[in-house]
């Protein structure tokens, strides 16, 4: 997918960026991680007015899906006073009339005659705010901490320019990779602070992926828990891959949350499903065979590790075969944050693949 060209008038360099737009572009960032905006499908985005001495006028951020943008909230704060101000946003302005009009055609109406933004905006449906803003006179700039903007919508992202969620695997295991005993048991291997963690991370992401395996074999609810053990006000899908039948009665299709089935093995029709459905982030909490499978076709996009400081000797391994016969062709993988996790004793590893492996053929 081709993202949206950035429009910066030759005169207009990265280093002519004013110390208030940079300021208000930090303010922007802050605004656009206010608590209680709800994940998905939206980007979360802030903005900032600024009047011509570099005076706050106004701000905004959007609050979710159907919600005025965040452009559309401050302008309303300012009634008829933008008049020659200066718009520091987090995401270049849209283009596109969806539930709410675009913004690109508010900032005109209401005179705002500079735009400074972080990231362009990579959705081909509402992008090409910039152009509209130029073509209208408005002086455009992008890119001012665009990799900051860009951690900020990091799933989002990633979603729209690959046209699939990002996926996070989460596995749980002993010191020598284990996920179940011989006997297939396997709670609990970490302890309470390190699965209260996992909630926190579900919380984070808008499904939750299982094979019917897992469901059949340990009957999970797979809800987010707050602290306390009660339900989370806000849930992920819960969605459950596989072409084997389900049998009555698991706590996987209550009503403490939405479920999908997906009838397929293949986990790219799994992730184009569910994105069709709007969603972004993947949690894989699957047993090794879907692991493996997502390994395999390169459709891991980060590790989350629990490691417990406990030995089986044998047992269920983490993840099932990946078709590896040689030291050669080993995963390998780029560690990016080791810590400990709460008062337990496990270690939470946060990893990335350094090189994807290519999908194999049928």
């Amino acid at each position: 997918m081709a993202s949206a060209q950035r429009v910066r008038p030759t005169s207009l360099l990265p280093s002519s960026f004013s110390a208030d737009e940079l300021s208000g572009m930090r303010r922007a960032l802050e605004l656009a991680q206010s608590p209680g905006v709800p994940l998905g499908p939206n980007p979360r985005v802030g903005c900032v007015l600024l009047d011509a001495d570099g005076t706050t006028l106004a701000e905004g951020y959007h609050h979710g899906a159907g919600t005025p943008h965040a452009e559309a909230n401050a302008l309303s704060r300012v009634a008829s006073h933008a008049h020659g101000a200066t718009a520091v946003v987090t995401l270049e302005p849209c283009n596109h009339t969806g539930r709410t009009p675009p913004c690109s055609q508010a900032l005109i109406e209401a005179g705002v005659t500079r735009v400074v933004y972080a990231q362009a905006d990579p959705n081909s449906v509402a992008a090409g705010g910039a152009q509209a803003l130029a073509a209208a006179g408005v002086e455009v700039a992008g890119g001012l901490l665009v990799d900051e903007a860009r951690a900020v919508n990091r799933v989002w992202s990633f979603a729209v320019e690959h046209r699939r969620p990002f996926v996070t695997w989460k596995l749980a295991t002993t010191l020598d990779g284990r996920s179940a005993a011989a006997d297939g048991t396997s709670r609990w291997i970490t302890s309470p602070a390190a699965r209260q963690d996992v909630h926190r991370l579900r919380a984070l992401c808008d499904v939750v992926l299982v094979g019917t395996g897992t469901v059949v074999a340990d009957d999970p609810e797979l809800t987010v828990r707050d602290p306390d053990g009660g339900l989370a006000e806000n849930q992920p899908l819960r969605a459950v891959m596989g072409v084997r039948g389900l049998p009555q009665g698991l706590r996987v299709v209550n009503d403490a949350a939405q479920t999908v089935v997906l009838p397929t093995r293949d986990p790219a029709e799994a992730l184009a499903a569910l994105f069709g459905r709007d969603r972004q982030h993947v949690f894989l909490e699957g047993g090794p065979t879907l692991a493996a499978a997502f390994l395999r076709a390169g459709l891991v996009d980060e590790i989350v590790a629990y490691v417990a400081p406990a030995l089986l000797g044998a047992g269920t391994p983490a993840v099932a075969d990946l078709g590896i016969t040689t030291i050669d062709d080993i995963t390998r993988l780029d560690v990016h944050d080791v810590s400990t996790v709460g008062e337990g004793p496990d270690t939470c590893v946060r990893m990335v693949l350094l090189q994807r492996p290519q999908p194999k053929e049928a």
